[in-house]
């Protein structure tokens, strides 16, 4: 005879506030606020506003769906074991339907108060985020980060498009640079966290080629990135205060991944230069996408 498995308690709203992925959505939400106000066209402040909800609601939705997909793999892991699946918190159901409906409500608003040029996009990317890269890439490949780090650069097209309708060049540069961006910056991170990823199964670049390999591939992804990231001022996309702020960050960046790449130390510190890269890249995403917006108001 089995025994039906006890029913957990109602899961409380902080819970479904975790599943969303907050901290991440923070960084989703400012690309795609930067896109819409360096676009040509000034967007009404209620639709502007909208617009970035339903980017808001959307990358939750991809969060909540990933989570619910992942919980034995957030169960692995130290760095994610209090999730709210993982620690028990929630029915793996509650999330899937929170997450379904949460990204489905998005994109139907998106397409009804703003266009269905940003809803198209908008869709793109949650089933990008939750298909390509949960799903398929994941578990499967060391290039998880890589090809999965299209779903995290799709905001500042999806602002251009709620503004203008359309893409264009900068916006496309843009996401150029946040795809480019996504391996220094999960693989610095990787770095330090190797054994979460190895307890859990999962095939990060440090697990199944090694810190050496990881280190090169930082390195030489941070050429590229660096050039998406300067391109749009000599191209005229942009004035010189994006110009100035973006060579000089980027400058700074690829000091700090040829640190990494070159396995340098600092004292006894275990993985200084690592956890370095890995704060300041958040930092750098920040204050370039600022930068954009300061040129095209204040230039």
């Amino acid at each position: 005879m089995t025994t039906a498995a006890p029913l957990l308690p109602p899961a409380d709203w902080r819970d479904f506030l975790a599943l969303t992925k907050p901290r991440v959505m923070t960084l989703v939400v400012f690309t795609g606020l930067c896109g819409m106000l360096a676009a040509p066209v000034q967007i009404h402040p209620v639709l502007g506003f909208t617009a970035i909800l339903c980017i808001a609601l959307g990358a939750g939705a991809a969060g909540a769906l990933n989570q619910w997909y992942e919980a034995d793999l957030d169960a692995a892991m130290k760095r994610t074991a209090q999730r709210p699946l993982p620690a028990g918190r929630m029915e793996r159901q509650s999330a899937l339907h929170f997450g379904v409906g949460l990204g489905a409500f998005s994109v139907i608003l998106m397409g009804l108060a703003v266009n269905l040029a940003a809803a198209a996009i908008l869709t793109v990317s949650i089933l990008f985020y939750v298909l390509i890269y949960t799903v398929w890439l994941k578990r499967r490949t060391p290039q998880n980060i890589v090809i999965g780090g299209a779903a995290g650069a799709f905001p500042p097209l999806i602002g251009w498009a709620a503004a203008t309708g359309q893409v264009a060049l900068l916006p496309f540069l843009l996401f150029a640079l946040v795809f480019l961006w996504t391996p220094p910056h999960f693989w610095a991170l990787a770095l330090f966290v190797k054994t979460d990823y190895a307890n859990a199964g999962v095939p990060m670049l440090p697990v199944v080629a090694g810190e050496a390999a990881t280190r090169r591939q930082i390195g030489l992804y941070t050429i590229p990135m660096a050039a998406a990231a300067v391109l749009p001022w000599p191209l005229g996309l942009t004035g010189a205060i994006y110009g100035v702020v973006a060579v000089a960050m980027t400058a700074a960046f690829c000091a700090l991944a040829a640190l990494v790449a070159a396995g340098a130390t600092r004292g006894d510190t275990p993985m200084f230069w690592e956890k370095r890269l890995f704060a300041f890249s958040i930092l750098y995403l920040f204050v370039i996408f600022g930068a954009l917006v300061a040129d095209r108001w204040f230039a």
